[in-house]
């Protein structure tokens, strides 16, 4: 038997994403496929499979169940994702794709009408939001929780940060999440992030006679290999949206929403006058 080949000791383990793209393209050039002639046969294009090979965009459960079929693998792809390891352990599986896929956007636009977008979210503000879950969270779950999401808020300081873009509904400022102080530390803080270059915060009014959201929040993300993918969460799970003509649905009503919402600095003399500024 051949000696197990060492990882050189300066380089780092694969991600559980990597170490499944690894595992692809195995059974891609078993099966004697270059990734041109298995993007054609998938009918995807030749980034998007290198890009599953790469760790860089996960593979989906459909795709894995496809990929057994053509290479043959017996279900051992669709095994291994549906076994893939949490990416935190504050962070549930059904969120890890778009966990993932949120660290590396190129751009980044936000719909959110019942909490604050958890990228704009203060730690106080967080730990108020995770307090209302029913069933009640145990101290140590909302703990790793605020983690997770403080974790993610630093791809807004990252050395090349994406563009941003945030339509929050006004009846988020309304409420007090967390009591009166915890409401102002956290609308100063929005208002900070208004000004920061890359970063862009509208307001939807309330009373509107004409709403694009109406179906709920989402966000969309285009990747590093330009691909546009959507995310919805549900009281019970999420759901992403890699098929273009569900996604260009949800971007026509982004579109739709900016169009509706106060610009940006109409956004920032809103929330200063909620500020008393």
């Amino acid at each position: 038997m051949a000696p197990r080949k060492r990882r050189p000791p300066n380089k780092k383990n694969p991600s559980p994403f990597e170490a499944l793209g690894l595992l692809l393209a195995h059974f891609r050039v078993v099966a004697g496929h270059t990734q041109a002639e298995l993007a054609q046969v998938l009918i995807i294009s030749e980034s998007k499979l290198a890009s599953m090979e790469q760790g860089r965009r996960p593979l989906t459960l459909t795709m894995a169940q496809e990929l057994d079929r053509i290479l043959e693998t017996k279900g051992a792809l669709e095994v291994s994702v549906s076994n893939l390891p949490e990416v935190d352990e504050a962070i549930p599986t059904f969120a890890a794709e778009f966990i993932e896929l949120e660290r590396q956007a190129l751009t980044y636009s936000s719909y959110q009408n019942q909490v604050l977008p958890g990228l704009l979210q203060t730690e106080e503000y967080m730990r108020a939001v995770f307090r209302n879950d029913i069933p009640a969270l145990a101290e140590e779950e909302i703990e790793f929780r605020v983690t997770a999401r403080l974790k993610r808020q630093e791809i807004l300081q990252s050395k090349i940060p994406p563009s941003a873009s945030f339509i929050i509904s006004e009846a988020t400022l309304m409420d007090r999440i967390g009591g009166e102080d915890v409401w102002r530390r956290q609308m100063r803080h929005l208002r900070e992030c208004a000004d920061v270059p890359g970063i862009t915060i509208q307001v939807l009014r309330l009373g509107r006679t004409t709403h694009a959201g109406l179906s709920g929040p989402f966000v969309l993300i285009e990747t590093p290999d330009h691909d546009h993918l959507a995310y919805a969460e549900t009281q019970r799970g999420s759901l992403m949206v890699h098929d273009p003509d569900g996604v260009s649905i949800l971007a026509r009503k982004y579109a739709m929403l900016r169009a509706q919402a106060l610009d940006p600095e109409d956004t920032k003399g809103l929330l200063d006058r909620l500020l008393g500024e």
